[in-house]
């Protein structure tokens, strides 16, 4: 099996630097960043942080370069995380030649859908950008970007449909305080992680209505149902929703502090 050498992570918000910070843990592990503008770029490798997500967590400068042309660093990478917000990917990849990424290898951590084809990264990859489904895989949870930064003890789902890339890239995920599963389920495992934060809205409204503890269970089962149902309609293989990467994915959404979807209802549900 390769040992994973050098990987492009486009996106510098919150969960892509935790990403980063897991990769860099690897010692042989070589990032390249991509970040919006040059300023942020010039910061990080100054400074070794990223100035708008977790300033609190030091990267090592050593394997890390920072970049703000991202057709560039396409160009020299063969392995690519995606971790931008899902509303801005197609503008995002948009400044690439059609085939730029052909032949490469393509991760999504975005967990949300492409809103002009309202289908979920890895279709619309395979569909617009002449991504083979071989060279895809998926991150999952559940797992918070804040919690990384502390180094609390997380586990990620990575999900091909290639074993060899599956192995690879839960060798290189994996570190003192990271856990990963391996997984087959490119769609079930997306699928799921854009349902989730549906629910965990409704469980935020549910909280600021007054709606207790014992709703919140009833809701919460019934969203894991539901997931079932979705996932096997969608694309019916053996697989067990109740795997972290779908149920504990939608728990730590519609239950935790750090959760930016529950905190949404939550504040709709107050008036906001």
């Amino acid at each position: 099996m390769r040992t994973l050498k050098k990987i492009l992570v486009v996106g510098s918000g919150s969960w892509g630097t935790a990403l980063v910070k897991i990769l860099l843990e690897q010692s042989d592990t070589k990032v390249d960043w991509w970040v919006r503008s040059p300023e942020m770029a010039n910061y990080i490798n100054a400074r070794g942080r990223n100035p708008k997500y977790l300033r609190s967590v030091k990267l090592d400068l050593s394997r890390l370069s920072a970049h703000s042309d991202l057709e560039e660093v396409v160009n020299v990478n063969d392995t690519i995380l995606l971790v931008t917000p899902s509303a801005f990917v197609s503008d995002t990849l948009s400044s690439l030649k059609d085939n730029a990424l052909e032949g490469k290898r393509i991760i999504s951590a975005v967990k949300g859908v492409e809103p002009k084809s309202l289908k979920i990264l890895g279709e619309y990859l395979f569909d617009q950008k002449g991504v083979s489904k071989s060279n895809f895989g998926v991150i999952t949870g559940p797992c918070h970007a804040e919690e990384v930064a502390q180094e609390k003890l997380s586990y990620l789902t990575f999900a091909s449909t290639n074993d060899s890339f599956c192995k690879e890239m839960c060798e290189a995920l994996d570190c003192s305080y990271i856990r990963v599963t391996p997984s087959a389920d490119i769609y079930g495992t997306e699928i799921s992680a854009v349902l989730k934060n549906v629910y965990a809205i409704a469980a935020g409204l549910c909280h600021s209505l007054g709606y207790g503890d014992n709703f919140q269970a009833v809701l919460v089962s019934n969203a894991i149902r539901e997931i079932k149902r979705f996932i096997e309609a969608v694309h019916p293989i053996d697989r067990d929703a109740d795997d972290s990467a779908y149920l504990g994915d939608l728990l730590v959404t519609a239950y935790s502090q750090y959760s930016r979807n529950r905190m949404l209802g939550a504040m709709v549900g107050k008036g906001y």
